[in-house]
């Protein structure tokens, strides 16, 4: 399936399922209503129908080979917000060495180009700092946890922080967690995923770069308003198959200007689970990100968005999600 929150004429956030090639909405609870009549506390809100497991599936299911017209709604009609607004919990891992080695590779030549000889300057650079996250990324997955209140869907309005003058965007895949768990073994964690979605991990580089040299990760530089963009849509993992063969594609004005596969994951989301579960419970509804796809973002090519910019991450299987970018203090 393909599950969607949506905003109702009232102002309610209602669970919904995308169908007739997303171009439709069916309103699940009220499906119910007419099909069954009174409410179902599954279908409350897509993450009740995550934490409702197979049984709450099934009813979706059965509701939406139905799709009463009553329930039905132009998705052109309708206000997308993210699948779970917003996930109980976000962690954001790195899972795609490329991303690491070039944004890295970039990052330096930002540097040396503000010295008088850049050449000079980036062949005597010391990139030991870089080569020794690169080696904890190869021992282990790493991660860090984000602001789950900065979570918006593709519908939402985008806000371009006021501190940052060095917006970029960068691609990511995600997955939903759909069972509770602790130490959950790699060979089982398959089954703790819910679903996948497509995750815009808005980034301020010119803070992240002043912050990042403190050695507690990023903070400002990802943590501001609507900076998490995810969507259009949460799809079951029955649905999509083999996640790990996945074409990612990034296009900002219809340029394209990256782009790579899920397969090229160094650490696969059962391997992020099994280490995030040590110990630690993971429970229904929580998020996952891949971290940034190699070529996935404008620092990788030290390129910037600017304001009224569209950007459009695509990934096989899951749709597209598309954002304009305001400007500080005057937002699309």
């Amino acid at each position: 399936m393909r599950l969607v929150t949506f905003v109702s004429e009232e102002g309610l956030e209602l669970a919904g399922a995308l169908f007739d090639q997303d171009q439709a909405v069916l309103d699940l609870q009220k499906a119910y209503t007419v099909l069954k009549g009174g409410q179902s506390a599954a279908l409350s809100s897509v993450l009740a129908l995550a934490e409702a497991g197979e049984e709450g599936l099934s009813l979706a299911r059965a509701l939406l080979a139905k799709a009463p017209v009553e329930a039905v709604r132009q998705r052109a009609a309708v206000h997308l917000r993210a699948p779970i607004q917003p996930p109980p919990q976000m962690r954001d891992c790195s899972c795609f060495e490329l991303h690491l080695r070039q944004s890295f590779a970039a990052a330096r030549r930002l540097r040396a180009m503000r010295t008088p000889d850049p050449e000079a300057t980036l062949k005597a650079m010391d990139t030991s700092a870089d080569d020794r996250v690169i080696d904890t990324f190869n021992r282990q997955p790493i991660y860090y946890k984000c602001n789950r209140f900065a979570v918006v869907g593709v519908d939402d309005q985008f806000e371009w922080p006021a501190f940052s003058k060095a917006l970029d965007f960068e691609l990511e895949f995600g997955c939903y967690i759909g069972r509770k768990g602790k130490d959950i073994k790699r060979e089982n964690a398959r089954e703790h995923i819910f679903g996948y979605t497509i995750f815009n991990d808005i980034s301020a580089r010119d803070a992240q770069a002043k912050e990042m040299s403190g050695m507690l990760g990023p903070a400002k530089g990802k943590d501001f308003d609507t900076a998490n963009v995810m969507g259009p849509c949460l799809v079951t993992a029955d649905e999509l198959g083999d996640p790990y063969d996945l074409n990612m594609v990034a296009r900002v004005n219809g340029e394209e200007w990256g782009r790579g596969n899920t397969r090229d994951m160094r650490w696969q989301f059962e391997d992020v689970i099994a280490h995030i579960s040590q110990s630690e419970t993971l429970h229904v509804g929580e998020f996952l990100g891949s971290g940034t796809v190699g070529n996935g973002c404008g620092l990788e090519q030290l390129r910037y968005l600017k304001p009224g910019d569209v950007v459009e991450l695509e990934i096989d299987g899951i749709g597209k999600l598309t954002t304009q970018v305001g400007s500080p203090g005057n937002p699309f």
